[in-house]
């Protein structure tokens, strides 16, 4: 990685830290030099990274937002590509949530944003070429099996949902004919949810695209809307649906036949539940990561809700069944409250905040040791949720030594706190005006913990709350 660094970017690299990778076998770390940052990819998969470097390319070349590649190593198995910050679209969502913050706007703002994107994914790369997909170039029948037996022998199995293999096998192929009578097949992302959606300077960019292949366009748009741990309201929902058949039938120039598209779509739903929930099962019980067995409950309300509401025209006696069984273990019959942790930034010229779960506080950090943007008249107008004074503290190695020791202060905690069911953790972080290091430093942790731990994070900032004059972004709370 410093070897293929120092000749892409002409300066010996002077940082590595390695970036948690939820749901993959390949290894992640940002590199940091004097002036230039990108990320470096580990993976001895190298058909798996030539699919990623052609579709990099080939969706790039159509306008869509993608990282670039920067250079890769001789062997195929290590390259680089561009940083694009920490800040996903389902980082930015939880990191934000709590009880008196109304994210319906921030929601439909990016979300639409997203639908956009996809609906010219799907209008404009129809001719790239799936040679390159990997594991498959269809979403075909073979693909759909791949999955449903993900469903069966990882989750059913591992978590003893009883069934009749033959029966259960029928409905499977009964689904599947389901599933691909309409024919369709264009350019299907195949993991298109918003922890691979990144915000950068408020555009939508696209990661994980490796597995794009050809396939049915409810797939992609069931995935964005049933992302289980996003857990969007459904009325938000339905409002994103309504909206993609506008934007879908706008491009296209014809009206998408809304009593045809529905009943598929909640067919794809349901595929993808399966799939979703076989992932959650390996990566849970047999990888030991805890965070995809905590992501159930939520996969078995959205099938709960599906369930309730949707009747698809053919007939799966006994796949019916093994859902109704799901949504009906005691398990899973609500959502835990689990832990929340509280992110505060505040000035010390003010007071440090109130704790006000009753809890008598948490940790206090003092972020005046810190180099201070606020020094210098080019930053005095913006915060540390700019991008400029990200580039400012990106280039002071210090920082990031500093929230570091704060991660692993934190970590300590917050798997205690989960471990014993706790369900308050406070932790503020201070500085002269909290403007600038205090709020710099209160979001890089709030989208660290939301990567790393299965929590709820709510993120504050005091004095960017309060309302001043000719400056309506400062009235909201993020």
């Amino acid at each position: 990685m410093e070897k293929l660094f120092q000749q892409w970017a002409g300066e010996p690299c002077l940082n590595i830290t390695q970036i948690t990778a939820n749901g993959s076998n390949r290894l992640y770390y940002r590199l940091q030099g004097e002036s230039k940052t990108c990320i470096a990819a580990v993976n001895d998969d190298v058909r798996e990274n030539e699919a990623f470097f052609y579709f990099a390319d080939a969706l790039k070349q159509r306008g869509i937002n993608v990282p670039q590649v920067y250079a890769v190593s001789d062997d195929r198995r290590t390259y680089l590509q561009q940083d694009l910050g920490n800040i996903t679209l389902y980082t930015y969502i939880t990191s934000r949530k709590s009880g008196d913050n109304d994210l319906t706007q921030p929601l439909l703002y990016y979300y639409r944003k997203a639908i956009d994107q996809l609906v010219k994914m799907q209008v404009t790369c129809g001719d790239v070429d799936f040679s390159y997909s990997y594991p498959r170039a269809n979403f075909d029948r073979q693909a759909i099996q791949w999955d449903l037996n993900y469903f069966k022998y990882y989750f059913l199995r591992l978590f003893h949902i009883p069934y009749d293999e033959q029966l259960l096998e029928d409905d499977f192929q009964s689904f599947i004919d389901y599933l691909l009578e309409s024919g369709e097949n264009g350019f299907m992302f195949r993991d298109f949810q918003s922890r691979n959606i990144m915000i950068v300077d408020d555009e939508l960019y696209f990661i994980d695209f490796q597995g794009a292949r050809k396939g049915a366009p409810h797939y992609d748009l069931a995935s964005l809307l049933y992302s289980s741990k996003s857990d969007l309201p459904d009325n938000i929902r339905q409002q994103l649906l309504d909206y993609y058949i506008e934007r879908k039938s706008e491009a296209l120039g014809v009206e998408i036949d809304r009593k045809e598209f529905m009943p598929r779509f909640y067919g794809y739903v349901l595929a993808r539940m399966m799939q979703a929930m076989g992932a959650y099962g390996f990566r849970g019980k047999i990888e030991k990561k805890e965070y995809f067995v905590k992501s159930i409950p939520f996969a078995v309300n959205n099938l709960r809700n599906i369930l309730s509401n949707v009747t698809l025209p053919v007939e799966l006696p006994h796949l019916r069944e093994v859902w109704d069984t799901i949504t009906k273990l005691p398990e899973y019959s609500k959502k835990q409250e689990g832990l929340t942790v509280s992110i505060f930034s505040f000035s010390y010229r003010k007071s440090i905040p109130f704790d006000n779960s009753g809890n008598g506080g948490g940790y206090v950090f003092d972020c005046r040791g810190l180099a201070n943007p606020g020094l210098y008249d080019e930053y005095k107008e913006f915060t540390g949720k700019d991008q400029k004074v990200i580039d400012f503290f990106e280039q002071h190695p210090e920082t990031q030594e500093y929230l570091q020791s704060i991660y692993q202060v934190l970590g300590f905690s917050i798997e205690s706190y989960i471990s014993r069911g706790y369900t308050r953790l406070m932790v503020s972080f201070g500085c002269t005006g909290g403007r600038h290091r205090s709020v710099y430093c209160a979001e890089q942790t709030a989208q660290y913990i939301a990567q790393n731990y299965d929590c709820n994070v709510t993120l504050h900032h005091i004095e960017q709350s309060k309302p001043k004059k000719q400056d309506n972004n400062n009235s909201e709370q993020a």
